[in-house]
């Protein structure tokens, strides 16, 4: 669908303002900052994706400030060490969603993510499909899953992690350009 400047753009991506931010700028984009970010940044997303499971993204997408704060900027090595308090303290944030089990499933992944040998970012992007898929035509086209995010999915369980599940690991190698889902006439693409 066109969007106001006349760029095509997958329809999700213009049904409001943040989205059309995300669409353009971040969604389908590997993260190409210094190495020492790209854990943080790939353990933000998955924080992000688990979060979102059963809400809105637009959710997410709004509350990601407060998520950014609540939970140290992602920094792994510090939300590894959150304890009970924190746990309340997050518990008690208006500007997050206030779910427990994703509270602890969260301080729970970054302490696997730390013991994931070669970073977080590194074997999340191992999963990645050897070779690309063709550019959908459709939103329909889509997949929730892939035989690589379910592989990912069971990987990441047996290492600990929380809210894992293969479709919103497909999820999250959407968002970090893992794969690359804009559909075939998006500008993005």
């Amino acid at each position: 669908m066109a969007g106001p400047d006349g760029r095509l753009r997958c329809p999700w991506g213009l049904s409001a303002p943040e989205y059309v931010d995300y669409h353009d700028g971040e969604w389908g984009r590997r993260y190409d900052g210094p190495a020492a970010g790209a854990d943080r940044a790939m353990f933000e997303r998955l924080t992000l994706e688990a979060f979102q499971s059963g809400l809105s993204w637009l959710v997410i997408l709004r509350k990601r400030p407060a998520f950014r704060s609540a939970f140290a900027g992602f920094d792994l090595e510090a939300v590894a060490a959150f304890g009970p308090a924190d746990v309340d303290r997050l518990l008690a944030d208006a500007g997050i969603v206030r779910n427990r089990a994703k509270i602890e499933a969260a301080i729970a992944n970054a302490r696997a993510a730390l013991e994931v040998p070669g970073g977080l970012a590194a074997h999340l992007s191992s999963y990645a499909p050897d070779s690309p898929a063709p550019a959908p035509r459709a939103l329909g086209d889509v997949p929730s899953r892939t035989p690589e995010s379910v592989a990912l999915a069971k990987d990441l369980r047996k290492r600990g992690f929380r809210f894992v599940g293969p479709t919103t690991l497909y999820a999250l190698m959407q968002a970090t350009g893992l794969v690359n889902d804009h559909l075939a006439d998006c500008w993005a693409r």
